[in-house]
């Protein structure tokens, strides 16, 4: 063999050796290599995780949060960051747009019920799920814009106690009792709105008889808040009405005690001798004629009661401590009545 197919048959070998060593070495290695690139992508894993996909520690549970209309994508992924919804704009931004929805990102109010990740709320925006569940309120009958308003504050974010008091004072009788289904995000005007139109619906049933009565709607709108707290059933109600018209009609003082439960919050069995010399517009005691507002928002019940009274001589009527109501012509029969069935209170 010439030298110099020797000299190349020795550099061959001399390199198939080196790259056998070379593979050995590879194959030492692998474990180690994948080990370190397994722990390097958990790493990474684990930051993306804790930096950018979970919730906020304080995420905003059961509050509004608002994506105010005409807010740009960046404006709206900030808003969110600052309200603790999502940790990182940029990131939601970025997910928006890979998703395809950056024109899609509905504005309004959403509601979480249950902290969610940057995904779960890039898609909750991109598809409006506002998360936003009635309210069940109950309004009983009888009850005052003041009872009212404690009622919603506190249950809804956006309502104003205040304005709302500042609102219904002169609209006190005419919001009527019922059960409604109010949205987190309502508002105190959405509160009047709602239960305004509630009373004109109910109150145009008696506009027949309202039509033909001698009394204008807001005297029957006193006297029915009146008869709400007097009695507890239609007859009695109807029965009262009558008595107390029949007061009206000859100038003789009202005398009911249920007008101190809206001034100072005692009820006949708390009444005093003090209580009953208070100067107040609502004492009907002192003064004559109905007081100058409603005491509470009646029912149709007691509305139309108060339109349609039972007509009768009965000047005077009591309840005894059991509810049941009687009724007398003079004020001696009245009297004994009283000794009879309640006694000393």
């Amino acid at each position: 063999m010439p030298e110099s197919e020797r000299l190349l048959e020795k550099i061959f070998d001399k390199g198939q050796d080196r790259v056998r060593h070379l593979t050995e070495r590879w194959d030492l290695n692998a474990n180690r290599r994948t080990i370190i690139i397994l722990l390097l992508a958990g790493v990474l894993a684990t930051y993306l995780y804790t930096a950018v996909i979970q919730p906020p520690d304080s995420f905003p549970l059961n509050e509004l949060v608002e994506v105010s209309k005409g807010q740009s994508l960046g404006e709206v992924a900030q808003t969110l960051k600052e309200d603790n919804v999502v940790r990182s704009a940029f990131a939601l931004r970025a997910i928006i747009k890979l998703m395809g929805d950056e024109r899609g990102v509905r504005a309004g109010d959403y509601i979480f019920t249950e902290p969610r990740d940057i995904f779960s709320v890039a898609h909750t925006l991109a598809i409006g799920a506002y998360g936003l569940e009635p309210t069940r309120v109950r309004i009983h009958e009888g009850a005052t814009t003041k009872e009212m308003a404690k009622l919603f504050d506190g249950r809804f974010e956006r309502f104003d106690a205040d304005n709302f008091l500042a609102q219904t004072k002169p609209q006190e009788g005419y919001l009527f009792p019922d059960t409604y289904f109010f949205l987190p995000n309502i508002t105190e005007d959405t509160v009047i709105q709602a239960m305004r139109q509630n009373f004109d619906t109910k109150i145009a049933e008696l506009a027949p008889q309202i039509a033909s009565s001698t009394h204008p709607l807001s005297d029957i709108v006193i006297m029915a808040s009146i008869i709400e707290r007097e009695a507890h059933n239609s007859v009695d109600r109807r029965r009262i009405s009558g008595v107390l018209w029949n007061r009206l009609k000859i100038g003789m003082l009202l005398q009911v005690d249920v007008t101190f439960l809206y001034t100072i919050g005692k009820g006949t069995y708390q009444i005093t001798m003090k209580d009953l010399m208070t100067d107040s517009p609502y004492n009907t005691y002192k003064n004559k004629g109905l007081p100058p507002t409603a005491i509470g928002s009646p029912s149709l019940d007691s509305l139309r009661a108060a339109v349609d009274p039972i007509e009768s001589n009965y000047l005077f009527y009591l309840a005894d401590r059991s509810g049941v109501t009687y009724f007398s012509k003079t004020y001696a029969e009245h009297l004994r009545k009283k000794n009879l069935y309640i006694g000393n209170y």
